[in-house]
């Protein structure tokens, strides 16, 4: 099993990157997000938003690129 993308949605609280992602909880792999809450590093999504995850995930409706990609990837 790959550990490229996981089910794990993350939300946007500091923009490192320019664009309409800024109120989506995106996916990323499990292992960066780790790294990010620990560490306090910024993050990659799948549709290529870079930002550091600090809010509840719950709050945001999931990235429409990050489920296009994740659903291509795994066919749901």
């Amino acid at each position: 099993m790959s550990d490229t993308v996981t089910d794990t949605r993350t939300d946007v609280e500091e923009d490192l990157d320019v664009g309409d992602h800024d109120r989506f909880a995106h996916y990323v792999r499990k292992s960066d997000l780790m790294k990010a809450y620990v560490d306090g590093e910024s993050i990659v999504a799948l549709c290529g938003k870079k930002w550091v995850p600090t809010r509840d995930p719950e709050r945001f409706p999931v990235c429409p690129t990050c489920q296009e990609i994740r659903a291509a990837a795994f066919g749901s």
